[in-house]
Formats: structure tokens, sequence, C-alpha cells
């Protein structure tokens, strides 16, 4: 059995173990490496826990969701096996020590530093709630304290571990016992609790749960009390350098006997700032769109009378499918292209972008929105104005802010017809919805996005917000109402508000587990929307009618492709009339009216050596004449009125932790990681390069890349024909032609 203390076999699936962290949940946490030397952090299942019929299927389904997740305070899952003899997950490595090392070695935490640790483990959980799932096990054993603060691990692993699935209540208990024992040295005494915290750490450990605070209600308690920012490193001197000597020690260890020789005691595990991230962590492409790495060399088989095995078609003329499968429409024209061969990949390669301005601020930037002229720059503490053309201010700053900003899955930013629109707090309210004169950069009209309760209770509906888009003279909000389930297999249920983009007066609302990642087009009366995770059965994609107040119109079924209902960021694209989504395997681009749903063309992706592909989000252009397709490595332009391809640019090299390179739009759920001005496409990719390609060709005009920027990358956006980038404090403009 690959499993150490087995037989004494120090492999893993890929890895070579390093040695024991400790355990958290179901299994044993390890140190490990690849062949190329660099680390991960492997959890392996205890083999009685394996052993439970159930448990691979549970494993397997918390895996999928921990792939879709992402947060500063999180530790991302990178690979795992739930087929394997022993099953495993192996999550990025990460350089700290654990919770309950730090403080059995040198005391409790200080006050401070208990601030940061609470703030650090409600932001993650708020991340992991937002997404309709659970930790499980937040302890002192799942906490890893770094010079950056804390981070979650074990993600996947816990929630498989019962039948009895945890619940967000359940993790803001162990939160509470978490920071109480880092304030107590272990002891279980509120009274080591320093006054800044005592109210709302003894609220996580109310023994009724509906009492216990969210996450976001702990992020925002500790916001609000406004004491000064900790100076410096927020960790004690006795625990940095306990870090630094065993950053040295497991880096020695990787690079000598490669972690074929006798496991090195625990001390070895706890890293620190003195290897780089580089070779800390894996190279390795979760939760991407491409098996196989196959991504580039692409066949195309286009067909518009019949469809691909196991796919989804449109209902033709009638409302519904005529069968689970799909239907054939009977009225599109054989437009796709019948070759294999499509047209030659062109590698992007470009000069570094010429900046037209960069300015910098005080504070860092969470979310970017920006027209022609006029660029919204949101914090955690304002919003401020800045001239597009020149980066200067322009009109007076804004008490509106948002702490999360733009995400992987959330995007509260939203621009037309000279509007800006906000998903925001100020300081005496929160939950907002604000709309800003793009001219004068006053506010037009603010609603409050939480519901009276009618029965003069207290508890009111609570949205969690995920974007905001405008269409018409109608903004729509679009997000998740939170479970009152404990099981993570039940499905989530989305929502859509609409309000009148004139005066914010709410207009009507649509939920349920079918109002999921839903697309919101520029122009028109329908909107689409996805079902929640549907676990065995098809999902489906769904027509919205706004002209009907939200009726639900025709719908698509789509079996076999679980993984695109994920909530999140739609994976849907409009264009020209059209409505576009994954089908199939997740193989193939559907095209259907968007008012009948029948189908006009599908186009499917086949690597040339024969392995499966998965497209991620497509996205089209300004004009909708192009829908551009992100296939891994490769982004295909394809013609909205046939599919016909039209280009196909590829990138060259590895992404920032080693792996191949790929568009981040090809990875399942990623937000605007791809947008288009008139005649140029910006996308992003696995190495935190931004390009600039040309529409018309498929080449490249130029790239940027910032290597001062955060690791979760850059935020930016289009305005006009310039993009605007923030990393860190520093707001950059670029022309679309760099010039």
């Amino acid at each position: 059995m690959d499993h150490p203390g087995a037989d004494g076999a120090h492999r893993i699936g890929p890895y070579a173990l390093l040695g024991r962290q400790s355990t958290v949940g179901g299994g044993e946490v390890v140190a490990a490496r690849t062949d190329d030397g660099r680390l991960v952090t492997v959890t392996v299942v205890r083999p009685e826990l394996a052993a439970d019929p159930g448990f691979r299927d549970r494993f397997r389904s918390a895996v999928e969701t921990a792939r879709t997740l992402s947060g500063a305070f999180l530790v991302p899952v990178v690979d795992a096996d739930a087929d394997a003899p022993v099953p495993w997950l192996a999550t990025e490595f990460t350089a700290g020590l654990p919770l309950r090392q730090a403080v059995d070695r040198h005391g409790p935490l200080s006050e401070p530093a208990l601030r940061v640790l609470a703030d650090g483990l409600a932001r993650a959980l708020a991340a992991l709630h937002e997404a309709g799932t659970v930790h499980g096990e937040v302890s002192p054993d799942s906490v890893l304290l770094t010079m950056d603060g804390p981070r979650i691990t074990a993600m996947g692993i816990v929630g498989a571990t019962g039948s009895l699935a945890p619940s967000p209540t359940d993790d803001m208990f162990d939160l509470g016992s978490t920071v109480l024992f880092a304030a107590s040295g272990g002891e279980p005494d509120t009274g080591a609790l320093p006054l800044s915290l005592r109210e709302v750490i003894d609220g996580c450990l109310y023994p009724e749960p509906p009492d216990r605070p969210t996450a976001e209600q702990l992020v925002d308690y500790l916001r609000r009390q406004d004491l000064p920012a900790l100076g410096g490193s927020w960790l004690s001197p006795a625990v940095t350098a306990d870090m630094a000597a065993a950053a040295a020690e497991v880096g020695s260890v990787s690079a000598g006997d490669g972690g074929r020789g006798p496991f090195p005691p625990p001390s070895v595990i706890a890293a620190g700032k003195g290897v780089s991230r580089r070779k800390l962590i894996i190279g390795l492409a979760g939760g991407a769109a491409v098996l196989g790495g196959a991504a580039a060399a692409l066949a195309f088989s286009g067909d518009s009378s019949s469809a691909p095995d196991g796919r989804a078609g449109g209902p033709g003329s009638t409302a519904r499918p005529a069968s689970p499968s799909g239907v054939r429409s009977t009225s599109a024209s054989s437009a796709s292209p019948s070759s294999t061969d499509g047209p030659e990949s062109i590698v992007l390669a470009g000069p570094d972008a010429a900046k037209a301005w960069s300015d910098a601020g005080k504070h860092a930037p969470t979310c970017l929105e920006a027209s022609d002229k006029v660029v919204m720059v949101v914090t955690d503490t304002a919003t401020s104005f800045l001239d597009a053309a020149t980066g200067k201010s322009v009109f007076p700053q804004l008490n509106t802010s948002n702490d999360f900003g733009a995400t992987m899955n959330k995007y509260p930013t939203a621009y037309a017809d000279g509007v800006f629109y906000l998903l925001c707090d100020t300081p005496s309210r929160s939950g907002l919805l604000a709309a800003f004169d793009a001219a004068s950069g006053k506010v037009k009209w603010a609603t409050k996005m939480a519901d009276v309760d009618p029965g003069g209770g207290t508890r009111a509906p609570i949205y969690l917000a995920k974007y905001v888009a405008v269409s018409g003279n109608t903004v729509y909000v679009c997000g998740n109402l939170p479970s009152t389930s404990s099981s993570l297999s039940d499905p989530s249920t989305g929502y859509i508000r609409a309000f009148d983009a004139a005066t914010g007066k709410g207009l009507w609302r649509v939920k349920g587990t079918d109002i999921n990642n839903v697309l919101v087009p520029p122009s028109g009366s329908h909107l689409l929307a996805t079902s929640a995770v549907p676990g065995k059965k098809p999902g489906r994609v769904q027509m919205i009618d706004a002209g009907r107040r939200g009726a639900r119109g025709w719908n698509v079924s789509v079996p076999h492709a679980a993984y695109y209902f994920t909530t999140g960021w739609p994976l849907t694209c409009y264009a020209a009339g059209l409505f576009l989504f994954a089908g199939g395997n997740g193989n193939t681009l559907f095209a259907v009216d968007a008012a009948t749903g029948g189908e006009k063309w599908h186009q499917r992706f086949d690597a040339k050596n024969g392995d499966q592909v998965q497209i991620g989000a497509p996205f089209s252009s300004l004009d909708g004449t192009t829908v551009y397709v992100p296939v891994g490595s490769d982004l295909v332009a394809l013609t909205s009125t046939d599919g016909t391809p039209k280009w196909i640019a590829t990138l060259d090299g590895a992404n920032d932790i080693g792996g191949s390179n790929m568009f981040e739009a090809s990875h399942r759920i990623l937000g605007k990681s791809t947008q288009c001005s008139a005649d140029t496409v910006f996308a992003t990719d696995g190495a935190k390069t931004l390009w600039a390609i040309d529409a018309a060709t498929g080449r490249a005009r130029w790239k940027y890349s910032d290597r001062g920027q955060p690791d979760v990358g850059f935020l930016w956006t289009v305005g006009g024909d310039h993009v605007f980038i923030a990393s860190h404090l520093t707001v950059t403009a670029i022309a679309a032609h760099g010039r």
C-alpha cells in the first residue's frame, strides 16, 4: 500500500513523501514533492475510512467543490485520487507553522495576532459558505500560520468523512474554539479572550446554532471596531524564527535524498519565508478545463442536423426537449464545418505593453469598472473616480466600499449608458445596490438588498449577491440564498432580482434551484440560467423571460456535464440573438435561439491526439459577430452565425507555478478573465499575464505582466479603447493598440 506507515513505502500517486505534519479529519497530513522538486501537502485518507462504501463518492464530490474555490486565506486543492487504494488529496504547499504547534511551543497569541487570526478565518469561511460549501473541521491542526496571515487547509477531506454533513454554523463554532485555543494556550477559558474579541467569539460558541454569527458578520464586526492596524509582522519573533528554521530544514530534505530516505521529524513540515514560492508549490492544473494536456491541437466537428452522443440540443420549435438526451433541431441550417481540420494555431508572442499612465493610491482597489472617460476605483474604505485619459481624480470621493471585491465567482460592478452600478456598504448601512452618475460622480440612488420581514419579525431573507448586470432599463442582481440544509449534496437556491435602472425601485424577483449561473445579455428580455449541481441527474439551461417578470421559458437538458452547473460565474454567453453554452461531455458548444431555444448550430472540440477536452466560459465580441471559446491553452474564434472557426491563438510556456500555461477562462469558474473592446480581445493566463489580441487576426498586440502583483493576480477592466489594471496600490492604463 502506497501509504506511510503501512509497508514503509514513501510515495503516493506521483509524490515522494517527506514527513508527517498532523492529523486532520479523516487523514494524515504529509509534506511531499514531485520528481522535479516542487512541494505539495498531501492528506492521506485513513484506510478504515476509505473502506466505508459511501466514502469515495462523497470524497469525489467534495474535491470537485474544493477545486472551484479560491481565496486569500484558503489553501487551494491541486490534485486528488478518489479511486486509489488509499484515497489522497494534494494542496499547494504553503510556507507556515500549524497553529497547534505554534501555541504549544511559544504560548498564546497576542491580541493583535488574535484579531488577524479571527479575521482571516472568517474571510476564508465566508468564501466557502458563499460557494455553498463548508469546511467541517476548522481546528488548530487545520489552520496554518503564515507570514501573510492564517490559512485553512484540508479542504475536500472533512466534508466526506461522514454521512451527516456539517453546517456553516458548525464552522463558526469551530472558528470560535480555534481562536479561543490560540488565546488561552489550550484551556477553554473565554476569560483569556481580549475585550475586542470576547463578545463575538462568545457568540460563535453559543449552544444554539441559529444564534451564532455568520462569517461575514464576524468580518464586519471586526472592521467596524476600526482599531489601529498592526505594524510589522503579525507573529512574534519566536514564531517567525521557528518558521525560518523549519524552512531551511525542509528545503535541505527536499534537495537532499529526494524524500526517499527515512521520514524526517514533524518539524521539517513547518516551512517559512526562506523557500521561494515557485519552489514550494506544485505546478498542477487543478480544475483545469483540459484533460491529458491536449489543449491546442484541435479538430472541429460541426453538424447542425444531428447531435453528438450524450449531448444537449435545442428543443427546436417545441418548448421542451423530446427526450432526456436532447433533441435535434429540424430548422437549423448546415453551417458548421464538416472538415476535421481547423485553422492553424498562432502562438502568442508580442512586445511588452507601453503604459499610458500609472498612479498609486492609499488603499488597494477591490473592484474596478470603467467607461471610455472615467474609471471607478472601489476599495475597502471608499469609492473614487479617475480620469481615464490621465489617471487624475475627477470627482469627490464617496464613502461606499466593498471589502471582498471581485473574485473568481463574484463581480460586484457594472457600467451602462453613463451610469456605474456597485454592490457596496457604507459606514452606516450594508448590503446596498447603488448607482452613480458617470458624468458627475454623484449618487443617483441606493437600494438596500435585504427585505423587511412582512410578518413583523426580526429575521429577513439574506441575499448573497454575486454579480450585478444591466440590460436596457433594468439592473439585475444575481446570487444565492443561504442554505438551511446541513447537506452539501442539496442543490443551491439562486435568485434574480430586477430593479428599475432610473430609480432603483424593485420590479420583480424569482428564485429556485433552477436559477443559478444567470446570464444577462446587454439587450433584449431573455435571460439564461442553469440548474444547481444536478448530481447524477441531467442539468439544464433555461430561459428566463424578463418581459414576463421572470417567468420560466424553454429549457434544454444537458446530461453528463455536471461540472458546468457548479454555482458561480456564468459559463454561458450571448451573441447576435443566440445563447451559447457547453454540453455533451463538456467538449461541445451549442448555439440556440434566445427566444425559442431552437438549435442553430453546435461545434465539437476534439484534440487531434484523441484526448478529451473541455471548453471553458465562452464570451462574445461587443458587436456579437464573433464568439471566443477558451480550450486549455487555446483561444478559438468562431463566427456567431454558424460556428465557423476563424482563428486559434495558443499560449506557450509554463504558468506561474510551473505547469502548462492556460487561459484563465479555460477553468470552470473564473469570473471576468476575458473582456473585449471594439477590435481587441483581452485575456489573462496562468502566468499572470494579460494579453491584448487582435480580434481580426488572433495575433498578440502586446502583453503585460507585473512581477510585483499579488499572488491572486491583478484586477482589470476595459473602458473604451483602454484597459485599466490594479496591482496592490497602483492603477495602470494601457491603450488597446499599445500606443
